[in-house]
């Protein structure tokens, strides 16, 4: 019994003093002075690095910059492999007709009118009856053939041989080219002696035939025979001519 009287008295004063406790707590009973602001305390230690924020949202497009100067041309890239042949393309139109190179033209021949008088040594003899002679570089006035074009020319002379003997030349500028013979042996028709020769000339050489000195000018003419002299252009020797250069 006394022990439950003991604690029972033990815990109403402990009830006492616990009400005068929360009874000093009142602000307006017992008001104290403010204390002292306390010293700054030390820097804590660096924290750990926060997580990346999250992407912002894409910006407007911008206005477009100035052009910039031109750059050097780079290096040439190594070639490439030869490509396969294309197709081959529709012909083309037709051109029209060029016109057609003529080579140089020079021809003539002539023949003696009828006689029976002999031609002068030493001198041209005249074929005044032009048979041919489109070009004119033969005049029958003088019987001398007169070059305009450089080359080659092949000359001929067929003469009527009667009652003598004949002996002619075919002259350049007054020299002898070639030289043809025909003796008289008392035959009594006519015979014939003919030549010719190639002769290279230049613009204003002249050619003609002439008999020599002496008995040995027997050319003839008649209405049945004839003499003749003939002359014509091989080549060219023009060094700027279309055909022949």
């Amino acid at each position: 019994m006394e022990h439950a009287v003991y604690f029972c008295l033990f815990f109403l004063m402990l009830t006492e003093e616990s009400v005068q406790i929360e009874d000093n707590k009142i602000p307006s009973l017992c008001a104290g002075q403010p204390g002292i602001p306390g010293n700054p305390g030390i820097h804590g230690s660096q924290g750990l690095p926060g997580r990346d924020g999250r992407d912002g949202r894409d910006g407007g497009v911008g206005t477009p910059g100035e052009k910039g100067e031109v750059g050097q041309p780079g290096p040439s890239g190594p070639r490439g492999d030869r490509g396969s042949p294309g197709i081959n393309g529709l012909p083309g139109e037709k051109g029209t007709p060029g016109e057609c190179a003529v080579a140089p033209r020079s021809a003539f021949s002539a023949k003696r009118s009828e006689t029976r008088s002999p031609p002068l040594a030493d001198q041209p003899i005249v074929f005044d009856i032009v048979l041919i002679n489109e070009q004119g570089h033969y005049d029958g006035n003088t019987g001398k053939f007169l070059c305009e074009i450089p080359g080659l020319y092949y000359f001929a002379v067929h003469a009527t041989v009667y009652r003598m003997s004949l002996q002619f030349d075919i002259m350049k500028n007054g020299k002898s080219v070639a030289s043809f013979f025909q003796f008289y042996g008392n035959w009594p028709k006519p015979t014939s002696l003919s030549g010719g020769t190639l002769v290279r000339l230049e613009p204003e050489d002249e050619v003609w035939v002439q008999v020599g000195v002496g008995d040995y000018t027997g050319f003839y003419a008649s209405v049945k025979t004839d003499s003749t002299f003939t002359g014509f252009l091989v080549y060219s020797y023009w060094p700027n001519s279309a055909v022949f250069a």
